[in-house]
């Protein structure tokens, strides 16, 4: 049984510090920040009950960023902060959020991206620094537009290079560092 589901405006105040702190302050993703700081980014946390009302949820989501302006809202990131906690079930459910895309007749459009808790790249051990890349406080897909990655991409000089210079600062900052970095004010002593 799960102690207590966090409220919604916890879950987005983890989902912003994770954003503010490791994913636009370590640069991981240099693509991130324009869009944050233009607020681009629709951060939606789902309470459905089971994985059904989730993945509603997520079809939903599709439609909404395929028919946004993408002046309005160029991401989105579909948050369950309780549903999805077992890495392996959630990289199932992201198999199937792939699949919906393809559905949707978005394939081309949208495509989505993985963040977890415990997320662990193929091959590595669960403790392995590389995989803080890729984790985020709670279970998370993020929709992103496939245009927006192609003018990305096409701005950075050599995208090639992001994983390994991520990994680099990762291994700089170390665990220590990862944890001191992600908690947050007020979590001494939770």
């Amino acid at each position: 049984m799960q102690a207590s589901t966090p409220s919604v405006d916890r879950v987005i105040a983890a989902t912003r510090h994770w954003l503010e702190q490791a994913v636009i302050g370590l640069n991981l993703c240099p693509f991130a920040k324009s869009v944050y700081v233009k607020n681009q980014v629709r951060i939606v946390v789902s309470e459905a009950p089971h994985l059904d009302g989730f993945l509603e949820d997520l079809d939903r989501e599709l439609l909404a960023l395929n028919e946004a302006d993408p002046e309005q809202v160029d991401t989105t990131l579909l948050i369950h902060p309780s549903l999805l906690n077992d890495f392996l079930v959630f990289h199932d459910v992201t198999q199937i959020a792939e699949e919906a895309v393809v559905e949707h007749g978005l394939e081309g459009v949208l495509q989505v991206a993985s963040f977890h808790p415990q997320f662990q790249f193929e091959g590595t051990d669960p403790d392995d620094i590389d995989n803080n890349t890729n984790r985020s406080p709670y279970p998370t897909l993020h929709l992103l537009r496939e245009q927006s990655i192609e003018r990305a991409v096409l701005a950075f000089p050599d995208p090639s290079t992001i994983y390994w210079r991520n990994i680099e600062t990762l291994t700089q900052l170390g665990h220590a560092g990862w944890q001191a970095l992600m908690s947050q004010p007020g979590e001494a002593g939770e």
